[in-house]
């Protein structure tokens, strides 16, 4: 820990509380390496705390009816309006992103906001009258409890209002866990929340690393949890989680495809391409990771490829022109390098090779350039391998059959995506791809708040995805009442 560097805060019970006797991990700009904190790994007797306080909280909260609820949330999304730009600049400076990527994060945050006001309407049961002689039947829903939300790196301002805004609205109260990566978006937001004036408990903030995460995992209090992150986490959050006797939802990892036909149009889909492959440094969960080109496509594309993949502009994410961004940390850079290094160890071809990139002024940034690897073979290491960084293999086929079974090979789910102008294509590749996202000439099939985030096979570990609908599902009990009242009438049954 430096000198001189705050010291981050946990947010419990309405007040902002420092860790006592916790270790400390600095937060670091992936970016300049300049330290920008010091998150505290909490401990469980304050995880305990944190939960108990939002036990606490949930009876009260709960009987606050839902159109006064989304009160709170209507001033939310005006404050996170307001401070638009400086939560888009916290996001690049602790997370690497370029800043128009930042801006979008916090856009897609507030859309789930809005649509979490509506939970007035979103949240209604069914009523059948009649369902015998004087019986009525009705379901409604009711919140779950206290619900855990696990948050990773990539995505520090958006993925907890997959959740936050859905939780609240429908009654639960909650506990924030960001990454110990990034944690400082969320200290931010957290400072906008307490001007809302929820009341004490509802929500609360905790940092931490695997211990955390554990104690949540198995609290007693906490009834429901989520989290975003790798497959093999997120199938330890969902086991301990569920063997606690709790709902969850774990979204996992990927390993993206996006299919590229001869009649694709050359520059969109180029530009698309590039931008799934190398945004945010390739680490989110639906960028393109490979791009599999169909019959004639591959002597068309592989050098446009290359050529926009070379000229991107890499450097810090809050300097004008740069296009991409540092990974998040220097074990980040070493493993995904020795990823490139397996690929060609394995036989793929360096058509563009980012290793040992160094940025002129950023001298001790995480920095890797974008790398294009031609002639993948399928089942390689990096064929398979999600590598969460700026790396594009590329791989060929003759038929979108084969490009179809390609896509439906693979362990992960989460999206697929297909470039072409045929109508027909496109419509079998929507409906036999395998993937929980599907993009029909669109790089980064990312569902707007209304829909669900979906994933398949070991990309999602649970029932119901984030956002919209699924949401308020997951955060929601249902209770289905048969009622009979004596009449007159009632009586002759």
């Amino acid at each position: 820990m430096l000198d001189n560097k705050a010291n981050l805060l946990n947010y419990v019970n309405g007040a902002w509380v420092q860790s006592p006797g916790a270790e400390y991990l600095n937060v670091t700009n992936p970016a300049t390496a300049e330290v920008l904190g010091c998150v505290p790994l909490t401990a469980a007797d304050e995880v305990d705390r944190a939960a108990s306080s939002a036990a606490a909280a949930f009876p009260a909260w709960r009987r606050v009816p839902a159109p006064a609820r989304i009160q709170y949330l209507f001033k939310l999304k005006n404050l996170l309006d307001a401070n638009f730009e400086d939560l888009s600049r916290t996001i690049t400076m602790e997370n690497g992103k370029t800043l128009d990527d930042a801006r979008g994060e916090m856009r897609r945050a507030i859309e789930n906001v809005e649509v979490a006001c509506g939970i007035p309407t979103m949240m209604m049961g069914d009523f059948s009258e009649d369902v015998a002689p004087g019986v009525d039947e009705y379901m409604i829903r009711q919140p779950v409890g206290v619900a855990a939300i696990l948050c990773p790196f990539n995505f520090p301002g958006m993925i907890p209002f997959w959740y936050l805004p859905y939780a609240l609205a429908c009654g639960n109260t909650v506990i924030v866990k960001p990454s110990e990566r990034t944690p400082i978006t969320m200290q931010k937001v957290f400072r906008l929340l307490e001007e809302v004036q929820l009341p004490k408990g509802v929500a609360n903030l905790v940092n931490g690393g695997a211990a955390t995460v554990n104690a949540l995992l198995d609290h007693p209090a906490i009834h429901a949890v989520t989290f975003v992150g790798s497959t093999p986490v997120a199938r330890h959050v969902y086991s301990r989680a569920a063997a606690n006797g709790k709902r969850v939802q774990a979204q996992g990892g990927a390993k993206n495809a996006l299919i590229v036909l001869p009649d694709a149009d050359v520059t969109m889909t180029t530009n698309i391409v590039t931008d799934s492959a190398f945004g945010n440094a390739g680490q989110r969960c639906l960028a393109a990771s490979l791009a599999v080109t169909v019959g004639d496509a591959d002597r068309i594309f592989r050098p446009v490829l290359a050529e926009a993949a070379s000229a991107r502009v890499v450097g810090y994410g809050l300097d004008p022109g740069v296009q991409m961004g540092p990974v998040i940390t220097p074990e980040s850079r070493a493993r995904i390098q020795g990823l490139i290094n397996k690929g060609i160890e394995e036989g793929a071809e360096v058509v563009v090779d980012g290793r040992d990139a160094v940025i002129q002024g950023y001298e001790r940034g995480n920095f890797l350039r974008p790398t294009v690897l031609d002639r993948v073979k399928p089942g390689s290491t990096i064929a398979k391998t999600e590598i969460f960084g700026p790396v594009l293999g590329l791989m060929h086929v003759d038929t979108v059959e084969e490009a179809v079974q390609l896509v439906n090979s693979g362990v992960y789910g989460n999206m697929a995506c297909v470039f072409t102008t045929s109508g027909a294509a496109a419509r079998k590749f929507r409906y036999e791809a395998d993937a929980g996202n599907v993009g029909i000439n669109i790089g980064v099939a990312a569902p707007m708040a209304f829909f669900p985030f979906s994933g398949w096979k070991n990309s999602f570990f649970g029932t119901l995805h984030a956002q919209g609908k699924h949401a308020v599902e997951f955060f929601t009990q249902t209770k289905v009442v048969v009622e009979r009242w004596l009449t007159e009438w009632s009586r002759k049954f």
